[in-house]
């Protein structure tokens, strides 16, 4: 981590647990009917009415997901929040609370954590989320930031991965691969910097890739836009792990196959002149890359007329019988068998 020699740097210490966790939620206001208690209790109070509730949790490891060498502390904490509400948002759901627990060395001032809490207030206030609690501790590894994130949905508003059905179009929302393209970009950079720190990188050719990367968004906007749209997908998930992957556990868990078009993967331009540049083939990026926070559904062919226009959204492939298989067609008409090769955290 790059640290300015004359930041005024609070050890942890100082304050103890309780008023560490004081004194970084102070301003983390109750914004939501739904929150009838929040921080300050043994246990956070929320009413729920007669909605079904969603409830899914994230960890993110120094190291492991992320790198503080080129990751703003404020950014990740803002991207803890949001990779957690875009599960919430792949089950049709709105988000309404999250906690948030961190683990945290003694090189961490206080300094360091109020820029985290800074970016998790943010992405709060974005999202219109209520914080309503989480823990702090020590750690002897780094950063290690869990949140956990509420949503609710009408009963029969809710959409799981195993609904899809043989015709049904396959959509994706955005598009794809920037986010790990981002990626390749900043680590090619921290290796330049290792070899020339008085080096200053340009980065004005790869701002939305690395954007992407370092501050994605969740696609809330998508779960209002279907329901304006009066269609209900029948299956959904949000791309985390890369396109292949998902495509995966929504045709295994829906026991279907599917035809997925690689001319109709949605890419950025920055995406194909940075493959380009990284002498990458752009599809093996947007099938593998993962962490672009997309949501990938499945649609009623009826529903068509709704979407085929909706610049948020492509339509990129069907949905087959399962004993066809999960295939990618290739521009040149070949039938590739779709095979996961996206990141895995539990890898070396």
């Amino acid at each position: 981590m790059i640290e300015d020699k004359n930041q005024q740097r609070t050890p942890l210490s100082e304050l103890g647990e309780f008023k560490l966790i004081e004194h970084l939620t102070k301003h983390l206001d109750i914004k939501l009917k739904s929150t009838v208690k929040g921080i300050g209790d043994d246990a956070a109070v929320i009413d729920i009415k007669e909605k079904n509730i969603v409830v899914t949790t994230d960890l993110l490891v120094e190291n492991v997901h992320f790198d503080l060498s080129y990751m703003p502390i404020k950014h990740l904490g803002y991207k803890a929040i949001v990779v957690n509400l875009s599960d919430v948002y792949a089950m049709n759901a709105q988000a309404t609370q999250v906690t948030v627990s961190i683990a945290v060395s003694n090189r961490f001032p206080l300094e360091a954590l109020e820029e985290l809490y800074a970016g998790i207030e943010t992405a709060a206030k974005v999202y219109n989320v209520d914080v309503v609690g989480g823990d702090t501790t020590s750690s002897t590894t780094g950063l290690i930031i869990s949140v956990t994130a509420i949503g609710e949905v009408e009963q029969n508003d809710v959409v799981y991965r195993n609904g899809a059905k043989p015709n049904d179009l396959l959509v994706v929302s955005g598009d794809l691969g920037a986010a790990y393209m981002g990626l390749q970009v900043l680590e090619r950079e921290k290796e330049v910097f290792k070899v020339n720190p008085n080096n200053q990188p340009d980065l004005d050719a790869y701002t939305y890739i690395i954007e992407r990367q370092l501050k994605p968004e969740a696609r809330k906007d998508i779960v209002s836009l279907l329901k304006d749209l009066e269609v209900k997908p029948t299956s959904m998930i949000d791309i985390s792990d890369g396109l292949s992957s998902e495509i995966i556990h929504l045709c295994t868990q829906s026991n279907v196959g599917c035809d997925l078009y690689e001319n109709k993967i949605p890419l950025d331009p920055q995406v194909i002149s940075t493959c380009e540049e990284f002498k990458i083939d752009s599809t093996t990026i947007a099938l593998n890359g993962g962490e672009d926070y997309e949501l990938l559904m499945t649609v009623p062919q009826e529903d068509f007329p709704k979407i085929k226009a909706n610049p948020n959204l492509s339509i990129i492939g069907f949905i087959t019988e399962e004993s066809r298989g999960m295939h990618l067609v290739t521009r040149g008409e070949s039938r590739i068998p779709i095979i996961a090769k996206g990141w895995n955290a539990l890898n070396d």
